[in-house]
């Protein structure tokens, strides 16, 4: 993990003054780095009955794909309001600095799926708490999360301890 830790860069004051950002672009710069963070991702849940991952908008985005590529199965972006073109639902929740929301297409999973959440940051917990609930509120069940960096001052994985939670590096 050190080869990752390596590759986090800090931006101070991003996106508002006292915050220390952790950057995860050089990870994706990186081709080898990015192939090895998602192996590690993946590695957990190995032959067990996942049959969809969820990443949210970002960054999500960019190691949700990948992962689900990996696997072989579908991959269920869940979006900022007003992307999706198609029938949705939407949970709202609060974030460390503001409010958001997420959706998805209606029939993105089905009641049998068994989702694995991805995304590049676990920190106060409440865009993956809602991500879970958004999955959840369509019959699907969520099988585990799993983040890149986890903040663990933040106490993020409390609003997650219904779920398995897998993260990389921890600061």
């Amino acid at each position: 993990m050190d080869r990752l830790r390596e590759k986090i860069r800090d931006i101070p004051d991003f996106p508002k003054p006292g915050i220390i950002f952790k950057d995860i672009t050089p990870i994706v710069k990186d081709p080898a780095a990015c192939r090895l963070a998602i192996h590690q991702l993946i590695h957990p849940f190995l032959g067990r009955d996942i049959t969809a991952v969820a990443g949210m908008e970002a960054r999500g985005f960019i190691f949700g794909a990948l992962v689900a590529w990996e696997l072989g199965i579908p991959f269920i972006p869940l979006r900022k309001p007003g992307k999706l073109p198609y029938d949705v639902q939407s949970v709202s929740y609060d974030l460390e600095y503001g409010s958001a929301s997420l959706e998805i297409h209606i029939d993105a999973v089905d009641s049998g799926d068994k989702v694995l959440l991805i995304d590049d940051l676990l920190a106060t917990g409440g865009t993956a708490k809602a991500s879970c609930e958004l999955i959840e509120k369509l019959g699907a069940t969520v099988v585990a999360c799993a983040f890149v960096v986890e903040l663990d001052f933040l106490l993020g994985r409390d609003k997650l301890k219904n779920y398995e939670v897998h993260s990389l590096l921890h600061y």
